[in-house]
């Protein structure tokens, strides 16, 4: 099956397709432009900056809910675009995205943490996922050309809004052994997004994404690895608020000072071709655990010579 991949050029013959002034989300391959102006873009290379931020709670059986953490975070991001004749028009995202813990109190960016259930003072071990990527194009319809992308947000006073749904994660931990399937130590976690944008700027067939757009991002998780938790019972939860934003520069300045100097390379997201496996917290805390424990051993048989 043939593919057209979109310049910016062919982006814009995309964005002029539709006759009306306005993108149809009764038609599939309009409902898909419209999904994809919220989140990234109709033209390819156009990058795209959410930022969000929030606060993180404990909770642990028979025990009052604790603050543990504020949160700042990011995701830039960017599209390519595609075209096939059967399948009408589709995209594949590519990203990057970090998060920082705060202290509660003075709202700074922590490196060490006491952890109030061992005592234990632990190196924090900040999300820095890259890449967070699509693994495969998505597209307006089937392989037979079936209609199937839908945009059917609720629209009140020209907004329009949709939430409710949930990414329900359950996977092998990769911090765990070999034999999860019997002894369990899977990772599992909810993730909650809701979204609201002028439905006028959603629909409009003359722009390639939309910018004033307002989001609310939760989580339900275990423990992250860096806590040493080891198995106690509890869990963590994240209630965030964010938007997107016009470009990176309109980040508050505490996240833009502390990507620039320690996470410089999530100023702009992965090109478009990027094939990379996709990272995640528990991956990314493997690689640094590993690299510790390296160390240390290196250290330790160079004091034996």
């Amino acid at each position: 099956m043939s593919k057209i991949v979109f310049t910016l050029a062919g982006a814009a013959m995309l964005l002029a397709s539709p006759a009306a002034a306005q993108l149809d989300p009764e038609d599939a391959d309009d409902a898909f432009r419209m999904g994809t102006k919220m989140f990234c873009s109709l033209e390819t290379e156009d990058p795209t900056v959410y930022y969000w931020e929030g606060t993180v709670y404990s909770r642990v059986p028979g025990e009052k809910d604790t603050h543990l953490f504020n949160v700042m975070a990011m995701n830039t991001r960017q599209c390519e675009a595609f075209e096939d004749p059967v399948r009408g028009v589709g995209s594949r995202s590519v990203s990057r995205e970090v998060m920082f813990y705060l202290d509660p109190e003075t709202n700074e960016v922590i490196n060490t943490w006491e952890n109030p259930w061992t005592g234990e003072t632990v190196d924090v071990i900040h999300v820095a996922n890259d890449p967070v990527n699509s693994r495969r194009p998505s597209w307006s319809r089937s392989e037979d050309g079936t209609p199937r992308a839908t945009f059917t947000p609720t629209i009140v006073d020209g907004y329009a809004y949709q939430g409710g749904g949930a990414a329900l994660l359950f996977y092998d931990n990769p911090l765990a052994g070999e034999y999860q399937e019997y002894v369990g130590n899977n990772y599992q976690a909810s993730e909650f997004l809701t979204w609201t944008a002028p439905i006028d700027d959603i629909a409009d067939a003359k722009t390639p994404h939309v910018v004033d757009s307002v989001i609310s991002w939760g989580r339900i998780s275990r423990w992250m690895p860096w806590m040493k938790m080891r198995s106690r019972d509890g869990l963590l939860v994240f209630y965030t608020g964010g938007l997107r934003l016009n470009s990176w520069d309109e980040m508050p300045e505490k996240m833009k000072n502390e990507i620039r100097e320690n996470y410089p390379v999530y100023a702009a997201p992965p090109p478009v071709n990027d094939d990379r496996p996709n990272d995640t917290s528990w991956t990314v805390a493997k690689r640094i655990i590993d690299s510790l424990r390296a160390a240390v051993s290196a250290a330790v048989e160079d004091s034996a010579e």
